[in-house]
């Protein structure tokens, strides 16, 4: 694992943005793997400053997305979907058949992930993944359990997952409980994996996943063992490691 120190978040921001940048430039009609939250909107705000500066094309790149909460409509102001589009798709040149997001709005979770599992298989292999990190060590919605999940899957919320989601909705019972995700399998798939991480609160976390035994009890452990994972986090969040 390659591991990247930076000062604060906008430098973390801009060293993610960079190696994005790079891969668009290398392979114009690569597969983007992308992340939600407050994390990577820095990233994204990076990526189209430099689209709309005439550095960056990406008409041909094919993305998809890890997640998106199950019964949350495409047009709801908390959903991914709209997210995506808040933050990055509707300011850059993009076009909206090749960006892909669970279907939230499938009552059926075997469909749902049958459907995107056959829509990932169809674009190929993810060149560049774009990871998070959740305060309990999820990666995507792959929530702390007794074994590694793999392909895409209905999974239900943690409390703490709940909890760290609830200021963006009017109360934590608004909160969606349920969540359609890609696995871990997937993910471990992806050619390269991109993890930004930022702030003190995930200092502990951060020395969990990425300097402590790999076990699916903290899902992000499990990159240790990808072969070109890069961890981008500021200094506070490494402050709990000898980084």
């Amino acid at each position: 694992m390659h591991i990247i120190k930076t000062k604060d978040y906008a430098q973390m921001s801009k060293k993610a943005a960079h190696l994005i940048f790079a891969q668009v430039l290398m392979k114009p009609n690569c597969v983007l793997g992308l992340a939600t939250g407050s994390t990577p909107i820095g990233t994204y705000k990076e990526l189209i400053q430099w689209y709309e500066q005439g550095d960056l094309d990406f008409s041909s790149v094919t993305t998809a997305n890890l997640d998106e909460y199950k019964g949350i409509s495409r047009e709801n102001d908390q959903s991914y979907f709209y997210f995506m589009n808040e933050h990055l798709f509707s300011h850059i040149n993009i076009h909206p058949a090749n960006t892909h997001i669970p279907n939230g709005m499938e009552p059926d979770s075997d469909k749902a992930c049958k459907d995107y599992n056959s829509l990932l298989h169809s674009i190929g292999t993810i060149d560049l993944q774009l990871l998070g990190l959740g305060h309990n060590g999820h990666i995507g919605f792959n929530e702390p359990k007794d074994s590694f999940s793999t392909r895409t899957h209905c999974v239900t919320l943690s409390n703490r997952t709940i909890e760290a989601n609830k200021r963006f909705f009017p109360s934590i019972d608004d909160v969606p409980k349920q969540a359609y995700t890609m696995g871990i399998q997937t993910i471990m798939e992806a050619k390269k994996v991109l993890v930004i991480v930022n702030g003190e609160e995930k200092a502990s976390i951060v020395n969990q996943a990425f300097f402590g035994p790999i076990t699916p009890l903290v899902p992000a452990s499990i990159l240790q063992l990808h072969p070109d994972c890069t961890l981008i986090a500021d200094e506070a969040a490494l402050s709990k490691t000898n980084i």
